[in-house]
């Protein structure tokens, strides 16, 4: 079975398996896809490849350069996804103990090369959407390979996160593509609040539109937003203060929002 409906985007994942396997061997404990690719609001032209590969040790050296190559070897083959494919790699005994201890996380990701940082709690919202949603390409199912998240530990994590975009809404400023990410990430995180569960930002916009009429053109804005991210005729200074308005807005009604999860709200 195919793992995705895009011919183009099956050949990728296929070969980045089978390069991966190349370099990591039977280190190679599982490739995981995830995103809209999985939860059916892929966007051809403007959404990303979102994978996890656990290994079973982590990575040193000598295969971070070999990964590296063979990243770059793979964007010379597949040109159009250049800037589009998020990869994370990810011991098993880190996937176990995030929650606890910060581990060495090999990350290459739209905006930023193939690079070492480290991952802990912060990594949660990630791989509650792998545990529960992500579509392996090899290896075991993914909820087998992670320590279990449970919805209560998740939505306190997109509470947190909501709330850090009190601060890291500044670096929409110059982006308009990115001010309507905000907006629909926003949508999303009080989807998830109300509900209990993680859908996808078209989902949580169509949602947010019914619950929040009085924002309803604001987040159609966002969606257009996003979809014409090839735009440069645009000022998004103009923009910018309704941005900020909205997402500080949904923060607020996060942060008062006391009830327990009642899944179908």
């Amino acid at each position: 079975m195919a793992a995705t409906l895009y011919p183009e985007i099956n050949n990728l994942l296929d070969t980045l398996l089978a390069r991966m396997q190349a370099v990591l061997g039977k280190r190679l404990a599982g490739l995981y896809l995830f995103g809209s690719l999985v939860w059916g609001d892929f966007d051809y032209e403007a959404s990303d490849i979102d994978l996890l590969a656990v290994t079973t040790t982590g990575i040193d050296d000598n295969e971070f350069t070999q990964l590296e190559k063979m990243h770059n070897e793979v964007t010379g083959l597949f040109p159009a996804w250049y800037d589009r494919i998020e990869i994370a790699y990810q011991s098993l005994e880190a996937l176990w103990t995030f929650k606890t201890v910060r581990s060495p996380i090999a990350v290459i990701s739209p905006g930023e090369p193939f690079n070492l940082k480290e991952a802990g709690r912060d990594w949660l919202l990630n791989w509650y959407v792998v545990q529960e949603k992500g579509r392996a390409l090899y290896g075991p199912a993914p909820g087998t390979l992670i320590d279990a998240i449970s919805k209560e530990e998740y939505v306190q994590a997109v509470r947190e996160q909501a709330e850090e975009w009190r601060d890291y809404i500044i670096h929409t400023r110059h982006s308009r593509s990115y001010q309507g990410y905000a907006i629909l990430t926003m949508c999303r995180a009080l989807y998830a609040i109300k509900n209990g569960e993680q859908v996808s930002k078209n989902q949580a916009a169509r949602w947010a539109q019914q619950h929040l009429p009085e924002w309803s053109d604001q987040i159609q804005k966002a969606l257009q937003w996003r979809q014409d991210h090839r735009n440069r005729q645009i000022d998004p200074e103009a923009t910018y203060p309704e941005t900020v308005k909205f997402v500080t807005f949904v923060i607020d009604c996060i942060k008062a929002e006391n009830r327990p999860v009642m899944p179908g709200n």
